[in-house]
């Protein structure tokens, strides 16, 4: 049996298919039954879990011969970091109460880090805690800059003409498209072939800066001038909160953003077979990217 937290998510979705496609039995953890329903419909058990309620993790992980774990995100609430550590605790207690011997999680280039590196403080402290507990074969998948985070330019486009940010001009970064990182965590998971407390980096199919990012958004949304433009952290942290997002989670963001600036939030692996990942961001813009937007033209 193999449980998959965040199941219904970018990463778990891909897992839960992947190990359904290869036969395993797999158990779908996730907050809402209605959005776990395509899954249950492909053959996976549905769970229904909160993940800081670790008693109830813990009948979700009975009888797992691995898990998938991760922290899902949570744009509104009013402390994220605090959020962060609650999940991390009861997915711990919940692991050391069932014994499961093979963890696989979702972490982030960063992580070795224990301060100012936004929200991947937290998944630092997620790879610690689970470190520590005792038998337990763990791997941390630290990926890269989501690709899916550009998603968010779509309203900046739509309104400013624009992409904005505070990443900073030339900065080139490892970008990953989330659907690599699950078909990662599938394949270790199938193979399980990891023991005691492991670290593998996830680098996308290439490094890229946010310029070249925009050149190729603008040409498959037909707008071939489109320019990035850097702007401050306070302008950025401002558009955030508008976006919905709340100060907490604005506030980590940004903080993120100023670590990849500096350095001080980066990869640690020199580029390789092993870390390198097949989709290109022009295959991301061009199957994720330019349908969002398109949508969005459309119901405007």
């Amino acid at each position: 049996m193999y449980v998959i937290t965040g199941a219904t998510g970018n990463t778990g979705s891909v897992i839960a298919r992947r190990l359904l496609e290869k036969g395993k039995r797999v158990r779908a953890i996730g907050r809402s039954a209605d959005r776990l329903q395509p899954l249950t419909n492909s053959g996976a058990e549905p769970f229904v879990c909160d993940l800081t309620n670790a008693a109830a993790l813990a009948s979700g992980f009975t009888d797992a011969s691995a898990v998938y774990v991760m922290i899902p995100p949570n744009a509104t609430t009013s402390d994220f970091r605090a959020y962060q550590d609650g999940i991390t605790n009861g997915i711990g207690a919940a692991l050391e109460q069932t014994g499961v011997k093979y963890a696989v999680s979702l972490s982030s280039i960063g992580a070795d880090k224990t301060e100012k590196t936004g929200p991947v403080v937290g998944l630092h402290y997620l790879e610690r805690r689970l470190n520590e507990i005792v038998g337990l074969n763990v791997l941390h998948l630290r990926a890269g800059y989501f690709m899916e985070n550009t998603l968010a330019q779509i309203g900046v486009i739509k309104t400013m003409g624009i992409t904005a940010g505070t990443l900073r001009l030339g900065l080139k970064l490892p970008m990953i498209a989330t659907r690599d990182i699950g078909m990662a965590a599938a394949e270790a998971l199938l193979k399980l072939e990891f023991n005691g407390q492991k670290t593998r980096e996830l680098l996308g199919q290439r490094h890229i800066d946010m310029t070249e990012a925009s050149v190729i958004i603008g040409k498959a949304i037909d707008k071939p001038d489109l320019k990035y433009v850097q702007v401050s952290d306070e302008e950025f942290q401002q558009a955030l909160t508008q976006f919905g997002l709340s100060q907490s989670v604005a506030s980590l963001i940004v903080e993120m953003a100023g670590a990849l600036n500096s350095g001080h939030m980066a990869a640690l692996e020199s580029r390789s077979a092993q870390n390198t990942t097949p989709t290109s961001f022009e295959t991301f813009v061009a199957e994720e990217f330019l349908p969002r937007y398109q949508a969005k033209s459309a119901a405007a």
